[in-house]
């Protein structure tokens, strides 16, 4: 932490068009909280379709990105700040884009070698395909937040999962339910701070009302995991490295009875709020929520490297 932005003008972007909004709000608020404590001007800026026009006359230095989901953790808002020069905080355009697609990371974890979930991918003109047992999990192409995710334990109960999933988006995964245990790890730096057990209280799997409901989940940190706990967090970094992610991310994880491990994905923008797994790992790994802001703040960047042709004389 060196206090990079310290005297400068910085824009937390909240809320935000996708269906993870109220999320994104929370999120919002612990960050300016935390940076007005350290002395900042914050500047907050609600994110909607007039998003450009609020970015120029809020006149900021650096950009605090707290959206998640569409448009803000896909790339989307990443592309925009690129192009009027404003720096940000989280992964680049290309790292968002990779990451938000389940499918297209699912591809690219798949070849790297990094053990996945088995899966296809179905839309509304093409018949869901799948050979494989049950149950499964279904779920939408591009939402966070287990928004329009279903676990599914019969073919009966399939089309009406997909029918939920695609309330969210038209391309709909359908992929092996891993049974064991759920374990969540916090990238920071290109290094894995912590790894989390995660057990949804009552339920099998953590949907949206679980994740965001105080005392519906019980947090195992560090996680019980024994011998696979090196191994959790090795496999954790190799999927943000191979995803592009870039200065922080969490990623998720299965751990089977038999000690196999699967990634689920990568999320480049988590939670910064007061349920949020990531701060609870920093806060494990000794870095406190300010601080983590703060070092969070610290490693706001523009990806894109401008290439002037010079014109012939």
């Amino acid at each position: 932490m060196i206090g990079k932005f310290r005297g400068a003008r910085v824009g937390v972007l909240s809320g935000g068009l996708s269906s993870e909004r109220e999320i994104s709000d929370r999120s919002a608020r612990c960050v300016a909280l935390a940076l007005r404590g350290r002395g900042y001007t914050v500047e907050s800026i609600p994110v909607d379709r007039r998003v450009a026009e609020a970015l120029s006359s809020a006149r900021i230095d650096v950009a605090f990105n707290a959206l998640h989901g569409r448009y803000g953790e896909d790339g989307c808002i990443q592309g925009l700040l690129e192009v009027v020069g404003i720096p940000y905080t989280g992964t680049g355009v290309l790292g968002s884009a990779v990451a938000m697609d389940k499918w297209l990371s699912k591809t690219i974890l798949e070849r790297s070698g990094v053990p996945t979930p088995r899966g296809i991918l179905v839309n509304e003109k093409t018949a869901p395909a799948w050979t494989g047992g049950f149950p499964v999990i279904v779920k939408p192409r591009g939402e966070g937040s287990s928004n329009g995710v279903s676990l599914v334990r019969d073919p009966a109960a399939l089309e009406g999962a997909l029918a939920h999933a695609r309330a969210y988006d038209t391309d709909v995964l359908i992929e092996e339910f891993i049974p064991g245990r759920e374990v969540t790890v916090a990238i920071l730096d290109d290094r894995a701070l912590a790894a989390m057990e995660v057990v949804a209280l009552g339920d099998e799997f953590h949907t949206y009302d679980v994740k965001y409901s105080p005392g519906r989940e019980e947090f195992r940190i560090p996680a019980p995991l024994g011998d696979l706990y090196e191994p959790v967090l090795v496999a954790a970094l190799a999927s943000h490295r191979v995803l592009l992610a870039e200065s922080y991310s969490r990623v998720d994880l299965r751990v089977r009875p038999d000690g196999e491990l699967f990634t689920l994905e990568c999320n480049t923008l988590p939670g910064l709020h007061e349920l949020g797994w990531y701060p609870a790992m920093a806060r494990y790994a000794g870095i406190e929520f300010a601080d983590l802001i703060e070092m969070l703040l610290d490693r706001a960047s523009l990806g894109v490297r401008e290439t002037r042709l010079e014109a012939p004389s």
